[in-house]
């Protein structure tokens, strides 16, 4: 089948741009259906790394003249035992006659009443695979006739484009992992971050930066955005990005960016590992929070850790967040000789110096994680 310009405008690049919408292939699937003169298409997505318990991703897509009808039952349709999907063959497109059950009558009967009643006379199936990563089903629907001889074609000529674009997908959803895994994990520890070119516009920031920051858009047409500050912070930065990308400026420089926040940001030279194609940064900036992890969650890390009771450990969360001792006992109904004998019992356990070494092994330890 020779692809027309139609094809490429209206499937294949709405195919590679869905990789990016939430949910995906949403435009790729509504024109589709436009194309296929389907009544409604879905797609169920299954990934090799779920969790057991974790459902399929399904991705719903219903033509004009269907939108007042309710949602199909994807479970109910599953539940029918069609033929098994993990044996239809990848790339290829099978009628609903090829999904039926002709071996057992009873469930025929079952399958037919219930395919009527979802109103599912016609249909077509595709599996698309992204060679062992994850699984795609997609099924196209009609109701009164069966589809047509080029719609079969289009939709077998898109199924070696759809598994690429799959692929590409679990990949990407692979970096977004990586990327919440450690956003979250600095998020929890109060730090934001932002890169930076050497002339002080904003490449990127992380939830954190965006929450505490505010960012105008870069003038003219050059991508990128600038710190929202007033005009001698915004110099303070660019003259520091400046000196940090020509070697002038040691490793580090810090700027108060918000005095009347007490805003501070610590700029360094970027060492990311980025690939050839990635716009690469020169700064990175770092901003910190005075937040900590939940006192009761952050006592639980250190009792496992270090072999605490749960109130020495609650003593020495306390300690962590810089409470003297006598009063952090006191907040937790102790009385001061009692809490002193938890101090030695602590040190003890944790094999800290004292307070002071007490609070570096907390702070460096894995309870700010919490």
């Amino acid at each position: 089948m020779v692809s027309t310009s139609a094809d490429q405008r209206e499937l294949y690049l709405p195919l590679i741009e869905g990789i990016q919408e939430e949910p995906p292939f949403g435009v790729f699937m509504r024109n589709l259906v436009a194309r296929a003169g389907a009544r409604r298409a879905f797609m169920f997505v299954d990934l090799a790394n779920a969790a057991l318990d974790q459902e399929s991703a399904v991705l719903h897509v219903m033509s004009p003249r269907a939108a007042h009808e309710p949602r199909l039952d994807f479970q109910r349709l599953r539940a029918l035992r069609l033929h098994p999907f993990g044996r239809l063959r990848p790339e290829r497109v099978y009628s609903l006659d090829e999904m039926l059950d002709y071996d057992d009558p009873a469930q025929l009967a079952v399958q037919r009443a219930a395919l009527e009643e979802m109103g599912i006379r016609y249909a077509r199936w595709l599996r698309i695979s992204a060679g062992g990563a994850a699984d795609a089903w997609l099924v196209l629907v009609r109701l009164r006739e069966d589809f047509s001889a080029a719609a079969v074609a289009t939709l077998s000529a898109i199924a070696p484009h759809m598994a690429s674009a799959l692929r590409m997908l679990v990949a990407l959803n692979a970096q977004r992992l990586q990327a919440a895994m450690a956003q979250s994990a600095l998020a929890r520890m109060g730090i934001g971050q932002i890169a930076l070119d050497g002339g002080g516009r904003v490449m990127a920031a992380d939830a954190k930066a965006e929450a505490m920051l505010s960012f105008t858009p870069e003038p003219g047409q050059r991508a990128g955005r600038r710190l929202a500050l007033l005009p001698e912070a915004a110099r303070a930065v660019e003259q520091a990005c400046a000196a940090l990308t020509d070697d002038r400026g040691g490793g580090v420089q810090v700027v108060r960016i918000d005095a009347r926040r007490g805003i501070d940001l610590l700029l360094r030279r970027a060492d990311l590992h980025l690939s050839e194609a990635a716009a690469r940064p020169q700064i990175i900036g770092v901003l910190r929070t005075d937040s900590r992890e939940d006192p009761g969650e952050g006592a639980q890390v250190l009792q496992a850790v270090h072999g605490l009771s749960s109130r020495e450990a609650a003593l020495a969360q306390a300690l962590s967040c810089g409470e003297p001792l006598v009063e952090a006992g006191t907040e937790l109904g102790l009385t001061v000789e009692t809490t002193r004998n938890y101090s030695k019992r602590i040190y003890g356990k944790t094999g800290a110096a004292g307070q002071a070494d007490l609070v570096r092994m907390v702070l460096t330890g894995l309870a700010p994680l919490a």
